[in-house]
């Protein structure tokens, strides 16, 4: 069941989150929105509210533990509770290891793996507590296997996959029946290629977009099918992609 279902997203202002907000309004969740950019942010909840649907927004970055901390608080002030949170926030400057861009290294650690660490520390006493919950998180193919330019950006989303199959086996060894969904999203056209400050690379991705892409409402319905399951069933992992795409 969606309905009433409280569910925090981050990374909400475009792309994944903001099709993922708009499709869980539509079917009568309560959205609690988390991204940098107020004014996507604003216009979102206004959209969805001027739809009849229910929604908060915080101005967050994933990066820092009390802005994680805070929407939590908010979803609980303002409606009563979380059911679920989506730890969809990322970013995607890839480069060759041998353009040593070791800041965009750092950020992208900061981001796709504190990100979710700060996400989880700030939600799991909660779900711990209620001994119910869901926990959906956006890796990437790049999580599956290797690509030429994505090391740093492709180990933070291997990171993902191993981080969300040990928090489903530890919640079913400790009876807190907290459930698990790993999404593996191909070319996806959202705003991410816009951070590759590598020409080269910014170019073949662009090339591979601009062939492959599919709108990322499809990663959304994903979502909401996992969200949609009955409590006793956890579908874990989901590749997603565009049909044509050889990954």
């Amino acid at each position: 069941m969606i309905k009433d279902k409280v569910v925090i997203i981050t990374g909400a202002s475009s792309g994944i989150g903001e099709a993922t907000a708009k499709l869980l309004a539509s079917e009568s969740a309560k959205v609690v929105l988390g991204a940098r950019r107020e004014d996507q942010l604003r216009q979102l909840v206004d959209e969805i509210q001027s739809a009849g649907g229910q929604a908060a927004y915080q101005v967050m970055d994933v990066v820092n533990p009390s802005d994680n901390t805070a929407i939590v608080k908010l979803a609980q002030e303002t409606f009563g509770g979380v059911d679920v949170i989506f730890l969809n926030a990322g970013i995607m400057p890839n480069s060759p290891l041998s353009a040593l861009k070791t800041d965009e290294w750092h950020r992208t650690v900061d981001i796709n793996i504190k990100g979710v660490l700060n996400g989880i520390a700030a939600v799991l006493p909660t779900f711990i507590n209620q001994k119910s919950g869901h926990v959906i998180a956006t890796s990437s193919v790049a999580g599956l296997k290797a690509y030429p330019g994505g090391a740093v950006y492709g180990g933070t989303k291997w990171f993902v996959r191993d981080f969300m199959e040990v928090l489903r086996m530890e919640s079913a060894l400790e009876g807190t029946n907290i459930r698990t969904a790993t999404l593996y999203p191909a070319a996806i056209n959202t705003e991410l290629l816009g951070q590759i400050t590598n020409q080269d690379v910014a170019e073949q991705m662009t090339a591979l977009y601009q062939q492959y892409g599919i709108s990322p409402d499809r990663v959304a319905k994903v979502v909401a099918f996992a969200i949609d399951q009955p409590e006793d069933t956890n579908v874990t992992e989901f590749t997603i992609g565009p049909t044509p795409q050889p990954w």
